[in-house]
């Protein structure tokens, strides 16, 4: 299936529910309406930066630019990439700014080998609950190799909460949603990982440009996705500030709790202004209602 079909798809089945939402607004008082339904919203220390969308300006002044986020409101950020900081560096600079780590991206291949015990005790240091993979080799892609990383995250998530931690996630790219041999990678991860020890990072662009829907993963997949990459889709499938661009979130995350979701982390990987991307982000998210 091409990604436009599958946009498209998306898109209609997203404009579908909330023309339905609309109609019942004119059936009469016994039909609740869609506003007055509307009355959850995101928690303002659930609203967090993905540290890779700053990746710019962190490079020149890492506190600077946490400093800016504060302002801005975010309370928490995912750290991926530190710049030639330590781990006890980046956590003084969150210290003196306000700002909490939730999570950090560390790669597949140093959780699996020698580094998993340092990458755990410098996760302690960032006072950071979730290792995260960011990412699996290109030459996994395929369902045994999906089950060959499925059974990695069954150890190294055992090894997370035996450390103190919590589960192990793993962030999606729009491939680990293709289809292989019948199968989708994605969901191969998903069934055969143990909830206990393994959730889910669900970056909600890429689950959209592959063809998932992640609503439809929160309700069928409880509590497995305690974190979320908040990225928005500009109308020809490039990235987009959050609230500018096509995917509607408001429906998205109508069922965002029974998903267990906690952290909204916005994330833009190409920004041209990242300061102008965190600020209208941030303020969308803020005044979002669902």
């Amino acid at each position: 299936m091409t990604f436009n079909s599958t946009f498209n798809g998306t898109r209609r089945a997203f404009l579908g529910t909330s023309l339905g939402l609309g109609l019942g607004l004119t059936a009469g008082l016994a039909t609740p309406s869609y506003a007055s339904e509307r009355r959850r919203c995101i928690p303002r220390g659930g609203i967090g930066m993905h540290l890779y969308t700053m990746r710019t300006p962190l490079a020149t002044d890492f506190r600077g630019t946490l400093e800016r986020l504060a302002e801005i409101g975010y309370a928490t950020v995912g750290v991926s990439g530190r710049h030639g900081n330590s781990a006890a560096d980046i956590r003084g600079m969150l210290d003196a700014t306000g700002l909490r780590a939730v999570l950090e991206h560390v790669s597949y291949d140093i959780l699996k080998g020698p580094g998993l015990a340092q990458s755990l005790d410098d996760l302690h240091t960032l006072g950071a609950a979730w290792p995260v993979v960011p990412s699996l080799p290109g030459a996994l892609h395929s369902p045994a190799g999906f089950r060959e990383a499925a059974r990695e995250f069954n150890r190294i998530g055992r090894a997370s909460r035996e450390a103190g931690l919590g589960r192990l996630l793993f962030h999606n790219h729009g491939t680990d949603h293709a289809v292989v041999d019948g199968e989708v990678l994605y969901d191969v991860l998903v069934k055969e990982t143990d909830p206990e020890l393994v959730g889910f990072e669900l970056d909600v662009y890429w689950a959209t440009k592959g063809g998932a829907d992640p609503a439809a993963y929160f309700t069928g997949h409880r509590h497995r996705f305690p974190a979320l990459h908040v990225k928005d889709m500009a109308p020809n499938g490039d990235f987009a500030d959050v609230g500018s661009g096509v995917l509607d979130f408001a429906t998205m995350f109508a069922d965002a709790h029974v998903g267990g979701v906690k952290q909204w982390l916005v994330e833009h990987d190409q920004p041209a202004d990242p300061f102008a991307t965190a600020r209208n982000s941030y303020n969308y998210l803020a005044a979002l209602r669902y």
